[in-house]
């Protein structure tokens, strides 16, 4: 063995000139041009992605609605007024409960339906399954257009209107579609054989798809649960149809009071886009741990 090693590596000091500085790379591993190429093309994206946020945030800091039509001229006369003004002069705390309210409600209900629903068409065979996921999927492919006009006949009928249960149940339409077979999918990776042995020790379906699933589906569940955050969080169709006090309005139907027929605030839009922003991010860092995980295990089988 050792006369074996001895010999290659003679051999492959022959075969380079004496005093080549050149290294030789092991497998997989990049040249200097590929690395800085690929560092160029991440930093680049990086600033792609950053831009629209740092160009939001400095728009935000002119004290005059049209400073966007001269960004330069910012620069002079920064100032924190219009995040003062947005906190203290409108109903900027009224729309963070409303959003709060019908954003926590729609994530708590739609993951919880969504994730036994795709538990059940996981591990039951029972008559139409593969039927009732197809079903919610072509309930995705209709406009929201269409879908408002029966919504409001359904919310006018069950006194629904201008309440967040209401709101929150027609969010949950689209949300859940999607989340199911989001969790289906997650569900299909945990072997059957933990039903099994929850069976044995004497739970119930449900015992074991709570008590032994759902923690081990976490990384699942946190995907559901982002998705279905920032769908509802974002969502203006049927917040602004459904919800006629302005004091019930969400984040999204609240920016849509600085622009008006006659009258732009674009300063203090900005301002408030920018406020806005913090929670999206807090829920993104309580949860960024399990996404990759679960955005990855869920398309790994069935």
């Amino acid at each position: 063995m050792s006369t074996t090693t001895v010999e290659t590596s003679a051999a492959a000091t022959e075969r380079r000139p004496a005093g080549d500085p050149r290294k030789v790379r092991r497998r997989g591993e990049q040249s200097r041009a590929a690395s800085l190429a690929s560092h160029a093309v991440l930093i680049g994206a990086s600033l792609t992605a950053l831009f629209p946020i740092a160009w939001l945030v400095f728009l935000s800091l002119g004290p005059d609605k049209d400073d966007y039509l001269h960004p330069g001229r910012i620069w002079s006369k920064m100032t924190l007024d219009n995040y003062a003004f947005v906190l203290q002069d409108t109903s900027f705390f009224d729309w963070l409960t409303s959003t709060l309210v019908v954003v926590l409600g729609t994530s708590l209900i739609g993951v919880i339906v969504a994730a036994s629903t795709g538990y059940a068409v996981s591990r039951m065979r029972f008559p139409g399954y593969r039927k009732l996921m197809w079903m919610l999927l072509v309930t995705q492919m209709f406009p929201i257009a269409v879908l408002i006009v029966p919504m409001y006949q359904i919310l006018s009928d069950l006194q629904l209107i201008d309440s967040y249960l209401g709101l929150i149940l027609v969010n949950c339409t689209t949300i859940v579609p999607y989340c199911a077979w989001l969790m289906k999918g997650y569900f299909d990776t945990i072997p059957f054989e933990i039903d099994e042995a929850g069976r044995v020790d004497g739970l119930t379906p449900f015992g074991t798809f709570a008590r032994l699933i759902l923690p081990l589906a976490k990384p699942g569940l946190a995907v559901a649960a982002f998705y279905s955050f920032l769908t509802a969080f974002g969502e203006v169709a049927f917040a602004s149809t459904f919800m006629l006090s302005d004091d019930k309005y969400t984040f999204a139907v609240g920016l849509q009071t600085f622009v008006s027929e006659h009258d732009a605030q674009r300063n203090l839009m900005a301002a408030t886009a920018v406020l806005i922003a913090i929670p999206a991010a807090v829920f993104f860092y309580l949860v960024q741990k399990n996404l990759v995980t679960g955005l990855t295990a869920g398309g790994t089988k069935g």
